[in-house]
């Protein structure tokens, strides 16, 4: 039986359209240098204003892989 050991990592991503890319980006990124990524969970969520408007949306997330 085998039994899978996950590191998990916070990561920040962000994005001048929504959520999702900003998510996106974030795994995006980390996915050139961290292998077997494997689930994401967003623990908080945020964005700048100006004028009034979201300029930009951030998420953070926590994000689990595989160890070698």
């Amino acid at each position: 039986m085998t039994t899978d050991v996950f590191k998990v990592i916070e990561l920040a991503g962000q994005s001048g359209t929504g959520i999702e890319d900003a998510i996106q980006n974030a795994l995006k990124r980390a996915n050139t240098s961290i292998h077997h990524i494997r689930w994401f969970e967003v623990v908080e969520t945020r964005g700048h204003v100006e004028n009034g408007n979201v300029s930009q949306w951030q998420v953070v997330l926590k994000v689990g892989f595989g160890l070698e």
